[in-house]
């Protein structure tokens, strides 16, 4: 199969929606099927070109079988609703005009929630009269709101109703959460045509491993019990409660919260934590996709963490299951949903409800204090992983894909869940 897929995030960025495609893709090419895909040059979320990067019309490249055509767009930081939508929109044009220009695939596919690149890829699917499949990863412009970045309006009532377009037009959406799934059905959108894959970790990337002694001592966190965050610090994440909890704990010297990434509110975090005189929080930037598994290693428990706002009862991080990799327990901040159930189900650690810091902290000194019950959850953790492996769910992906291609997948896509 032929399969053209948009998206603005691609390695060597290293956030939730670059590492889902190129990790999937990687095993349909294994498989023997041929994967473009359509993107830009790195610079998420800082909104700067990486390192030996150039914003071109077009430049070509070949990474790991894959075929990556990076297009030009506005770059703009991951802050300001004006500025990202100009970039977003930007993405769309160029992508689909770079897509008219490439070998006719078998299947258009685009991914939220960059939500303009879905309208390109529709568009393009359109004008090359092949299927287009849209991966949801977000209920965008919803998500606007829940951060705050836009109040109701009739901009957002218009993008609601492009959303809902999209969603019909396509041959089969594929969410990456079941709740996205019955949101969509609430809509009136033919649950038949609506697959749940939901996200993963690829198992050979990910395995337990001793602590990096090097990288510990120099990042200050030798000897230290550490919970570390790591990814995105954006305005979904609602980091202010972490330390809101550090703060409460800052006498507790057994105890370090570890932020690595960058994000929307980072700076505002470091001043926050300046401020308060928090030496009990620390920060690094953000690293390359093969530093994960040095830096999951410091690591007695991942914080996973997310705003308290109803929206996010839907999201399933990704960061959940690199952790369930490591063999990680899990500290899961978030409103009670998908994500909570999960860490539940599996037993693979604790869950606190979103914005109580109080709470935060027992939580973060109980696991601290109790070796015993932190290696339970540790194992059930690791033992959970190979339940949510990326190769699994690239195949029931591909499932999708040639129910599409071959014409049945309105009436047979949405009998695939994982």
């Amino acid at each position: 199969m032929k399969i053209l897929f948009l998206t603005e995030n691609f390695p060597p960025e290293t956030n939730a929606a670059a590492t889902r495609v190129y990790e999937r893709a990687l095993y349909w090419v294994r498989d023997g099927h041929q994967v473009t895909i359509l993107t830009c040059a790195p610079n998420f979320p800082q909104g700067k070109l990486f390192d030996g990067w150039e914003n071109k019309w077009r430049q070509v490249q070949h990474m790991d079988g894959l075929r990556v055509v990076r297009v030009k767009t506005y770059i703009s930081a991951n802050e300001g609703f004006a500025k990202r939508t100009l970039d977003f929109v930007s993405f769309m044009a160029t992508a689909y005009g770079a897509g008219l220009f490439e070998d006719r695939p078998d299947v258009v596919i685009s991914t939220s929630p960059q939500f303009f690149a879905a309208v390109g890829g529709w568009a393009l699917a359109a004008s090359r009269r092949v299927p287009f499949v849209f991966e949801l990863g977000d209920l965008w412009p919803r998500s606007i709101t829940a951060v705050g970045a836009m109040k109701q309006s009739p901009v957002i009532r218009a993008l609601e109703r492009l959303e809902l377009f999209l969603y019909r037009r396509s041959a089969a959406v594929i969410a990456l959460t079941r709740a996205f799934k019955d949101d969509l059905t609430r809509r009136a959108i033919d649950l038949r045509k609506v697959a749940v894959v939901i996200n993963g970790v690829d198992l050979p990337r990910y395995a337990p491993r001793p602590r990096d002694a090097e990288l510990a001592a120099a990042w200050g966190l030798a000897g230290k019990f550490v919970l570390g965050y790591v990814g995105t610090h954006g305005m979904a994440h609602g980091l202010i409660n972490v330390l809101d909890a550090a703060e409460r704990l800052k006498d507790d010297d057994r105890i370090r919260f570890l932020f690595v990434g960058a994000g929307a509110e980072r700076q505002m975090l470091m001043d926050q934590a300046a401020q308060r005189g928090l030496t009990n929080v620390v920060f690094q930037g953000m690293q390359p996709k093969e530093m994960m598994p040095r830096i999951w290693s410091l690591c007695d428990v991942a914080l996973v963490h997310l705003k308290d706002d109803p929206a996010f009862a839907e999201v399933i991080p990704s960061k959940i299951f690199e952790a369930m990799g490591m063999g990680l327990p899990l500290l899961l901040v978030a409103p009670e949903g998908e994500a909570s159930r999960i860490v539940i189900d599996d037993r693979a650690g604790l869950w606190v409800p979103a914005a109580q810091p109080r709470k935060l902290a027992a939580a973060a000194q109980a696991l601290a204090g109790d070796d015993a019950h932190r290696a339970e959850l540790a194992a059930a953790s690791l033992a959970a992983a190979p339940r949510h492996s990326r190769e699994y769910q690239a195949k029931r992906y591909m499932d999708v894909l040639d129910l599409v291609v071959a014409g049945a997948g309105p009436t047979r896509a949405g009998t695939i869940e994982t």
